[in-house]
């Protein structure tokens, strides 16, 4: 056994000749650049990019398959040059008849077979298979079972966001009223929830939580992720430990803290203004997207939580005001990864290479003792400039 990095949901921007995936995601962002970015300078191990369905994807992954870049292994999953894991994915914006509005899902397949078949079926249910998080026509059970029938993973996506997820607008209380509760194997949490909040719904005890990036671009990868015990890096490994079988685990997820997600709060729909009465004490607007802690709120059914890996509020370092981009470069010069500086270098370290008050940050950020300001509306919430 040993412990793995983890980001399970990043985007494709473009493909490799130039066509849109993600119509919000960077142009930078392709498959063979998500790889190559995610061991260095990201310093993950496995990855799951979620718009691997698009034809165009699926052919470079062929691509990379024949010319030994990439490897299939036996237990699934792709391995690229002995180090990066890739489990191939799609989302999917589903908005069936028992749905109170639009939400998103995550599948991830173990093969390239197994995922050109998902592909091809799909195809014939979307408007443009080319893209990302397309609206499928069918309803989500039977999206469950064809996922599962191809020994895939199935997990709804960002479940607290106030737009397009499960409890943000999917449900009015329970995920029963969508899915069928045996087919789902994890949770994602999303940017603006963890852990201890997510676990006054008690329906959600039974399931592994993973906290992810949803990168649009190559700098947002790993601002979430998690720590996995598994016995080798692949889809197996992977599936046993969203189910904790044969000592493989999620050991610890690392995430934003609620504060800095972008809905954090409840804020008015024109200013962002925190609510504070039902009229916008700044802008006079009655209209306000409601904030997870909010929602979560409405939605508690315990106040008992349950046996959980850690989740440990981390700051990205692009998060912390004073860090630029020349900054960032001289960090990785020196110290190689994202994860290595966030987790390992010493302070003293740091200190020769950069100013006294940046390795505050970092240092505090690792305590979880730096100020913030919440985020909600849309806009991330903020590292204060003054500690």
């Amino acid at each position: 056994m040993k412990n793995y990095f983890v980001d399970l949901h990043i985007h494709i921007g473009r493909t490799k000749t130039g066509k849109p995936v993600k119509i919000t995601g960077s142009k930078t962002l392709t498959l063979t650049n998500i790889l190559k970015a995610a061991k260095i300078p990201k310093g993950l191990d496995m990855i799951g990019v979620i718009d691997c369905h698009s034809p165009e994807v699926i052919a470079e992954i062929e691509d990379l398959l024949q010319s030994k870049e990439m490897i299939e292994m036996e237990d699934g999953g792709l391995l690229y040059q002995e180090s990066v894991t890739l489990i191939p994915g799609v989302e999917i914006e589903i908005n069936d008849d028992n749905c109170k509005g639009p939400l998103h899902v995550l599948g991830y397949f173990p093969s390239l077979g197994s995922l050109k078949e998902f592909s091809y079926w799909y195809t014939g249910k979307v408007k443009n298979n080319q893209l990302s998080t397309q609206r499928i026509h069918e309803d989500a059970r039977s999206l469950q079972k064809k996922i599962k029938s191809l020994g895939g993973l199935f997990i709804p996506a960002h479940v607290f966001t106030p737009f397009k997820s499960l409890y943000g607008k999917g449900v009015e209380k329970s995920l029963e009223e969508v899915f069928d509760a045996n087919l789902i194997d994890a949770i994602e949490l999303g940017l603006s929830s963890n852990t201890d909040m997510a676990d006054h719904i008690k329906e959600l005890h039974r399931y592994t939580f993973v906290s992810n990036s949803d990168a649009h671009s190559l700098a947002k990868i790993a601002r979430e992720y998690q720590i996995m015990q598994l016995e080798a890096p692949t889809f197996k490994g992977l599936e046993k430990a969203l189910h904790q079988k044969d000592g493989n685990e999620v050991m610890a997820n690392y995430g934003l803290d609620p504060y800095l997600g972008k809905y954090h709060q409840t804020t008015c729909a024109k200013c962002f203004a925190k609510k504070e009465h039902d009229v916008c004490h700044v802008c006079g607007s009655t209209q306000f997207t409601k904030g997870v802690s909010e929602r979560i709120q409405e939605l508690t059914t315990t106040d008992t939580g349950c046996d959980r890996p850690p989740y440990i509020h981390q700051v990205p370092l692009d998060f912390l005001p004073g860090l630029g981009p020349k900054t960032m470069e001289k960090l990785l010069d020196h110290f190689g990864t994202e994860m290595n500086i966030l987790h390992n270098v010493p302070k003293e370290e740091l200190e020769k290479v950069i100013k006294q008050e940046l390795v505050d940050l970092i240092m505090k950020a690792r305590m979880g003792n730096l100020q913030l300001s919440a985020g909600g509306g849309g806009q991330y919430g903020r590292v204060a400039n003054e500690q």
